[in-house]
């Protein structure tokens, strides 16, 4: 067995979740005495059970509430360059299958076998969200895994967001491979353009996750007005416009977000079309209200209000005035399509959210569809968190 130190589970903690999949070790399911403690964020430490018998090779943080996070079931498994090519080779396989162009979530973190490790790829570029200590850690040994098995030029690291802070990890942003990119990266997805960057714009740039879902709403979005509410660089708005929509509008609150969607809609020749609103989005669907404005599909995707089991009430009561003022805003027998990213919020609380809000809207509705990520986000069915985006779409009469 590797030389390794041991975290061994407390007597009255349940080792059958973690023999059945689920990858986390929690700070209150370990015995952390002083020897424990004083590993460093990133080593690695077989798992016992109570009984002292082996389970799994963990990467280890005593500064988070994840205090393990399972890297692999062979206890004598060597977590190196070789085993972190592997694993990118088996994701690679599956995107390739998937995709026709190299526009992808490459890997989905603990769904992949690279617990918090996040790499979003854009074509010779690929930008990495290390959220992990032992990922962060060995980032440049998966930089370097990611060029020899992907061929990529560029390599981002991405080290910001509520994730890393969790874990005790300090924010930072740079190119571990090749240079950073001046401009945005234009990415090709459902027949539309977007830009995104990957050095300043959020997350890794663009939102692969609502691919699947922007090709549903473009088979509402032929010949319609459409309203994309939170829009970010124009996903919803420039995959309408993409499939014949007559004109969008796009809402959010970065101007740099909107001058990329802009630049999506010059890419296919549809900048007339497009419409840009720089404002708080609920102030926006309030003023628009009051103009009598309507779309005949309406679109919102917030941003998570939701992040955790602290704040579901008032992220469901967000998502709730989200859909009472869009409900109006959507023209007799057209559609509004709902979206939620936050894992605390399961699709029951999600759509009782929504389907409340559409009635406080004044508006009657009947569900048509629901969607979710696609399947470059993979979901581990023992991790609620890998299934977190939830896209409802309704008909509203009336």
């Amino acid at each position: 067995m590797n030389d390794l130190p041991v975290i061994r589970l407390r007597p009255k903690s349940k080792p059958q979740a973690i023999r059945h999949g689920f990858p986390w070790v929690y700070a209150d399911e370990a015995v952390l005495d002083r020897r424990t403690r004083n590993l460093a964020p990133g080593d690695f430490a077989v798992l016992e059970d109570a009984e002292r018998r082996p389970m799994a090779l963990v990467s280890v943080n005593p500064a988070s509430k994840i205090v393990g996070r399972v890297m692999d079931r062979d206890v004598d498994a060597q977590i190196d360059a070789e085993w972190i090519r592997k694993r990118l080779r088996i994701a690679l396989q599956m995107r390739e299958r998937l995709y026709d162009t190299p526009f992808y979530r490459l890997v989905h973190a603990e769904a992949d076998g690279l617990p918090g490790l996040i790499i979003d790829r854009f074509g010779e570029v690929a930008v990495m969200q290390p959220n992990a200590a032992w990922s962060d850690r060995m980032a440049l040994q998966i930089a370097q895994a990611l060029v020899d098995v992907t061929g990529v030029k560029t390599v981002i690291l991405n080290g910001q967001g509520r994730a890393r802070s969790l874990e005790g990890l300090d924010e930072r942003m740079e190119a571990l491979v090749g240079e950073a990119p001046t401009q945005a990266v234009p990415v090709i997805m459902n027949g539309a353009t977007y830009f995104a960057d990957v050095m300043g714009g959020q997350k890794t740039g663009i939102f692969f996750d609502q691919r699947p879902n922007h090709a549903f709403a473009q088979r509402l979005a032929r010949g319609s007005r459409v309203l994309d509410v939170f829009s970010h660089v124009g996903g919803f708005g420039l995959a309408a416009l993409a499939a014949g929509a007559n004109h969008a509008t796009c809402v959010d609150g970065s101007a740099a977000a909107l001058k990329l969607a802009v630049e999506g809609a010059r890419a296919v020749g549809r900048e007339g079309d497009l419409e840009t609103v720089q404002s708080d989005a609920f102030k926006a669907m309030e003023a628009m209200a009051a103009e009598g404005r309507q779309f005949d599909l309406v679109v919102c995707d917030p941003p998570a209000f939701a992040p955790s089991r602290q704040t579901l009430e008032a992220g469901l009561r967000a998502y709730e005035r989200v859909a009472k003022l869009a409900a109006p805003l959507v023209a007799p027998g057209g559609y509004l399509a709902l979206c939620s990213c936050s894992h605390a919020a399961d699709l029951t609380h999600f759509r009782n959210a929504s389907a409340r809000g559409i009635g406080r809207g004044g508006r009657r509705s009947v569900q048509i569809y629901s969607g979710q990520a696609g399947p470059d986000h993979p979901t581990l069915p023992q991790l609620a968190e890998t299934g977190y985006l939830k896209s409802l779409f309704f008909r509203l009469d009336g």
